[in-house]
């Protein structure tokens, strides 16, 4: 695959192949995020079995599948932050060691608590990986259409990651070996760990700023009691212990914006939300986790519990969805030229016809009936993954590319928490409750919920108008 740096060459820009580093950059950038895209979807394949070996309730299989995505969201920002400081290869590398540890407490779980802190402490590790992945492209890539082939390259690894996870959890499952799957997972990230410190280029902000301690303390806390309060409320949102999360939750993000405002170096520069292109990609990232991630993570139970399907049957359907993506995500590499504001709002009403697509399933049914859904949902999401690739970097200094990066994984991973949580909530809503005919009449409900946000969130982001004087900045 080639990239291309533009020169000017007589008045005309003309193409030249893109240098070792900047290809070193890629592949281990691209390579890392879909081990760690392929890691995040391996319970959602495995969770039936999962939650029949620990005998977990409701409340326990909701944090099952939202761990990750509890560690990533309230670890994000701060990798990015950390990583524009201390240096972006080094905290990408140390994030793969993390998921690397993080692997290896899950496959040793004896229990769903010791279970979930391997999961959050992968979303932990993850962060840093995915914050620093696109910062590392932003740095080795100048603004423009090199950047944007870059960056939709790295966001067909996105799509790829869930599709190659489900379908090696199927190889490495014959039965009820799922803790095979974390232990080869532990040893890739160990050896992209050693790759990329012996290949990357190192590369940091080389301003003195001190690490802003506060502020890491107070997001990471207030994303952490939010959204373990959306996963508890599976039981009820009138438990006290929601009740004090949430409340805490809000309180603390609260007392992250103050610190924000008032510390010399924040973590992230709270006046980027007035930059029209960040806010937009920073909404469509958050309403794509919580609608397209939160519905897909949660699919392959539905076709195991609800229709009775084999989980090689379920992942090849998840396989379809991953391919499309990621076909899609590399053919925008073509388009360089399109505003990716226009760009992520046309992917997001894909997304919503996608979606819709999903509530069609009944007793009897085949799933094979979603194969349509899929398709679309597949183009949408892949266009929508190298647009908010794009966009994530380009309205941010140079500098800041991995806060950049940060903030809008940030949003599409709570968004995923977000959404998780609620489809296993209105799932649990269908009737008659407990039995495999409510399941779907549930999430015929869930998909067409997701339908109509995904369709909001494509309305909101064309709503964002860049201001006339920088409708030209994004590459």
């Amino acid at each position: 695959m080639r990239n291309a740096v533009i020169v000017e060459a007589a008045g005309a820009p003309a193409r030249l192949p893109a240098t070792p580093e900047q290809r070193r950059t890629l592949t281990m950038a691209s390579l890392s995020t879909l081990l760690v895209l392929a890691t995040f979807v391996t319970p959602l394949a495995t969770s039936v079995r999962t939650t029949a070996e620990f005998s977990a309730g409701p409340g326990a299989q909701a944090w099952l599948l939202s761990s990750m995505s509890v560690g990533l969201a309230a670890a994000l920002l701060t990798a990015g932050v950390l990583a524009d400081d201390l240096g972006r290869r080094r905290v990408f590398t140390l994030g793969l060691l993390v998921v690397a540890a993080g692997a290896v407490v899950v496959a040793a779980s004896g229990s769903p608590g010791v279970f979930i802190a391997g999961r959050v402490l992968q979303g932990v590790g993850a962060a840093g990986v995915l914050a620093c992945g696109l910062g590392l492209i932003g740095s080795a890539f100048p603004p423009g259409p090199a950047r944007s082939r870059a960056a939709a390259v790295w966001g067909a690894s996105v799509g790829a990651g869930t599709g190659i996870g489900g379908l090696v959890t199927v190889a490495l499952d014959p039965g009820q070996g799922w803790r095979t799957t974390y232990a080869v997972t532990a040893l890739l990230a160990l050896g992209l760990a050693v790759t990329g410190r012996l290949t990357l280029a190192e590369s940091a902000d080389p301003s003195d700023r001190r690490v802003d301690l506060a502020g890491i303390a107070t997001l990471a806390a207030g994303l952490g009691c939010l959204l373990a309060g959306l996963v508890q409320s599976r039981g009820g949102w009138g438990q006290r212990t929601v009740v004090v999360l949430l409340g805490l939750g809000v309180v603390l993000l609260a007392a992250f914006v103050l610190v924000e405002r008032r510390t010399a170096g924040p973590m992230i520069d709270l006046t980027l939300f007035r930059v029209p292109g960040f806010l937009a990609a920073t909404v469509g990232a958050f309403l794509t986790g919580a609608s397209v991630v939160g519905l897909s993570s949660y699919l392959p139970t539905v076709l195991q519990r609800g229709l009775g399907d084999s989980l090689l049957a379920a992942t090849l359907l998840v396989l379809l969805w991953s391919a499309v993506s990621t076909a899609t995500a590399l053919a925008v590499r073509l388009l360089p030229g399109l505003d990716g504001r226009v760009l992520l709002a046309i992917a997001l009403a894909v997304c919503a016809l996608g979606l819709a697509g999903y509530a069609v399933l009944g007793t009897g049914a085949s799933g094979w009936r979603l194969v349509p859904g899929l398709v679309v949902l597949g183009v949408g999401y892949g266009a929508a993954n190298a647009a908010l690739g794009r966009e994530a970097v380009a309205h941010v200094p140079p500098a800041l590319t991995a806060m950049g990066s940060g903030a809008n994984n940030t949003a599409r991973y709570m968004g995923a928490a977000v959404g998780v949580t609620l489809v296993v909530l209105v799932v649990g809503t269908g009737e008659p409750a407990g039995t495999p005919a409510g399941l779907l009449a549930g999430w015929n409900t869930a998909a067409a919920g997701g339908a109509v946000v995904s369709a909001a969130a494509a309305l909101l982001v064309a709503l964002i108008r860049p201001a006339r004087a920088a409708a030209g900045s994004h590459p």
